[in-house]
């Protein structure tokens, strides 16, 4: 089957990498997927164009209203996948929200990664109820066996020895809903009492007013550094090299980030949000934070206490073995896109 599938594609963003896995679990089972940024594409219109010119048979959208929006009234049949940013912001607008119950009642099937995520989508639109499925992300991690962690640390401007260091990873584009801001001037407070400890911000420059503003600060404040973006692999070989990671994000639909690093046996702080939450579990899989003080105190914690921390590391690890299983995901999507087979839309 010949599928159109749009999504968000700017670099190294969650959708953008969920898309890709998506794609390619699609494409194992022989279909052709056709991945489209869906802002790249400014009308319906387009979309009819391109339907018709690559002759496609049905169509998928990773985020109900920059994606799915564009799927209706073609005729194919479609799928959704909710993003994230669609049921935590783009809800509380009410043109919006109008429109994405409308493409949800025309969708065949929508996929939340998390309970919480299918719960609010159920109540916004009480018609789509029956169409909606969980499918937590699927994990897999593939470290650079030739990454060089010194060669990382020289970069990020840390020129002290690797073996006494704490280096607090923060993975994220550099846009408003990351808030990569937040922690920056208690870890600096934090960093002028101990000196070993670093908090490197990792990821593409999404925003570019943003990523002005984020650089302008990191430069005058001491023990926070940034990094763009880098290759998958050694972004996983840095993760596994790091002492924590961390996520400060407003908003998430499930952070690959974190779990990631709960593959890779790293210990985990996060954001108390529900989309961490629904991943976080405190001190079991993690630790959540309300506050950067409190962000402070629980860093400082796992620093002194080893025993938390293989603890943290242990039960991460079972969880995504359990919860985010690659293959599982695979199996759903596949079967899924075959009910958009063999039929099409009214």
């Amino acid at each position: 089957m010949r599928l159109l599938f749009l999504a968000v594609l700017r670099r190294h963003t969650g959708n953008a990498v969920t898309a890709e896995r998506v794609r390619d679990h699609l494409e194992a089972a022989g279909h052709v997927c056709l991945l489209k940024d869906a802002f790249d594409l400014e009308s319906s219109s387009e979309v009819a164009h391109l339907i018709r010119a690559e002759n496609l048979e049905a169509a998928l959208a990773l985020h109900l209203y920059r994606g799915g929006r564009l799927l209706q009234g073609h005729g194919i049949p479609f799928g959704i996948i909710f993003g994230g940013t669609d049921l935590n912001e783009d809800v509380k607008q009410r043109e919006k929200n109008e429109v994405m119950g409308r493409v949800l009642g025309e969708a065949r099937f929508a996929v939340a990664f998390t309970e919480s995520m299918k719960e609010t989508a159920q109540t916004q639109w009480p018609h789509a109820r029956d169409k909606i499925y969980i499918q937590s992300q699927g994990v897999m991690t593939v470290p650079n066996a030739a990454f060089n962690w010194n060669t990382f640390l020289h970069r990020s401007g840390i020129n002290q020895s690797a073996d006494n260091l704490h280096i607090f990873l923060l993975v994220c584009g550099l846009r408003h809903v990351k808030d990569p801001l937040y922690l920056v001037d208690a870890f600096s407070e934090w960093h002028r009492e101990e000196p070993n400890v670093y908090m490197v911000i990792v990821g593409p420059e999404v925003d570019p007013l943003f990523t002005r503003e984020v650089k302008a600060k990191v430069k005058r404040t001491a023990g926070v550094r940034l990094l763009g973006e880098m290759p998958q692999g050694d972004l996983h070989a840095a993760l596994r090299n790091c002492f924590a990671v961390v996520n400060s994000s407003m908003s998430e639909g499930m952070s690959a980030a974190i779990l990631e690093a709960m593959d890779l046996e790293v210990p985990v702080l996060a954001r108390n949000i529900p989309g961490n939450a629904a991943v976080v579990k405190h001190e079991v899989t993690g630790l959540l934070f309300s506050d950067p003080q409190d962000f402070v105190q629980l860093a400082k914690r796992l620093v002194r206490e080893p025993a938390l921390e293989k603890e943290l590391v242990a039960n991460g690890r079972e969880y995504v073995r359990r919860y985010h299983s690659w293959q599982a995901e695979r199996d759903t999507y596949q079967n899924l896109v075959r009910t958009l087979e063999g039929s099409t839309g009214e």
